[in-house]
């Protein structure tokens, strides 16, 4: 069990509970729990609101959630842990481990349909896939695209299909864009879970538990939460509007993704999405990423992650937001390259991901520093809660 001991310091985060607390009483969320680390000693853990509204059951800090893309960072991990074992190369071509992904086509602009295409101009490595860059789109963030009706119609996303099936559905479509020019959320992280199967011969979930989640004694985490434990589940909202995250209002959703999510196995073990976990088994993860003894990954891994792997003049873009100027993305997550408004002053070179439901974390440049985040409200990926709470996280460290 992680330890959990917040030690004496000299640190004020009143401004930072009052700010937290006042989005609950807002009705924007329900509840958020979250933790600093100076170095790997927590200096804050605390947590308002509740766990389950219409139960009335207070928020604590041992509750479970639904992780989304928090689980990104796990499946980063796993294959950094093959790269050290020189068991894969970074710039190794994806069809070296799954055939199915060579000699790819790329949508042309302006495309009407998947024909419309020409030839990639080179191969997608493992550095695109762990960087977004691939030219993978994901079905999910751009309805109405091509590309969302073509992973749509093949089932890519479908949790009832494998790692393997999903692999199988991407051989026949295109890409967004030529290999390692752009920027694109997507399967991806998947694929890297199908690469991790691949190459040491057991399912993605076994190799979670025996090379990250048993060493780090991340009990709480996985894709399925046990039904003894099912009480601890934070229960899940929506909020009343999609363009406008700071509008009042929430009602339940605890069907989505799609019914049954984490509360039964399903043949697809997600390595973009598909775990629930604690704010202390993410402590652990994060504890493990920092200086110090028995890392998870060598120092010399540990300080490629904040290396910004896109190509010159390459942002972040997401559909219907744009691009985001000033982060790049790294080996495990967003780089911040220049501070935005929405930014602390001092994040430069700060590493930071976030799972939908607004489960956040982040590294500052130095790796003295992090914070974590949990709160289950969906859509709520850099959310304006989450830009307030890291900023006053920073004012109060003094960064």
């Amino acid at each position: 069990m992680t330890d959990m001991t917040v030690v004496d310091n000299d640190y004020d985060f009143t401004a930072v509970r009052a700010a937290m607390q006042r989005y609950v009483d807002q009705d924007l969320l329900t509840g958020v729990s979250w933790a600093v680390l100076r170095g790997r000693e927590l200096v804050e853990v605390d947590c308002v609101g509740q766990a389950d509204r219409e139960a009335g059951t207070p928020l604590g800090t041992d509750h479970i959630f639904r992780i989304f893309s928090n689980t990104k960072l796990l499946t980063s991990c796993a294959v950094l842990q093959l790269m050290e074992a020189g068991q894969i190369a970074l710039d190794d071509p994806i069809e070296t481990y799954l055939p199915q992904l060579g000699d790819r086509q790329v949508l042309c602009p302006g495309a009407t349909d998947a024909g419309d295409s020409e030839p990639a101009a080179g191969s997608i490595t493992i550095r695109h896939l762990l960087s977004h860059s691939s030219g993978l789109s994901y079905g999910l963030l751009d309805p109405g695209s091509l590309l969302f009706g073509l992973y749509t119609e093949h089932k890519v996303n479908h949790p009832g299909r494998t790692l393997a099936d999903m692999i199988d559905a991407l051989a026949g479509l295109p890409l967004a864009y030529h290999p390692g020019t752009s920027w694109e959320y997507s399967v991806a992280t998947d694929v890297l879970a199908r690469l991790v199967e691949v190459v040491t011969g057991d399912s993605f979930g076994d190799v979670l538990q025996s090379r990250i989640l048993d060493p780090l004694g991340m009990t709480d985490t996985g894709f399925v939460v046990p039904a003894d434990q099912r009480r601890r589940l934070v229960a899940y909202y929506a909020g009343s509007s999609l363009t406008n995250p700071l509008q009042p209002g929430l009602h339940r959703t605890d069907e989505a993704p799609y019914p049954g999510a984490y509360l039964q196995s399903f043949p697809r073990q997600s390595g973009g999405g598909g775990l629930a976990s604690t704010l202390p088994d993410m402590v652990a993860m994060i504890r493990a990423l920092l200086p110090g003894d028995d890392t998870l990954l060598t120092s010399e891994t540990l300080a490629m992650l904040g290396d910004n792997q896109l190509a010159d003049g390459v942002s972040i873009r997401f559909p219907r937001v744009g691009e985001v100027p000033g982060k790049g993305y790294g080996l495990a997550g967003a780089v911040t390259m220049t501070p935005a408004d929405t930014d602390p002053a001092g994040s430069t070179g700060e590493i930071q991901w976030g799972g939908i439901a607004g489960t956040h974390w982040w590294i500052t440049a130095d790796r003295q520093y992090a914070g974590l985040l949990m709160a289950q409200r969906q859509m709520a990926f850099w959310h304006p809660f989450s830009f307030e709470f890291k900023k006053l996280v920073y004012d109060a460290l003094g960064i």
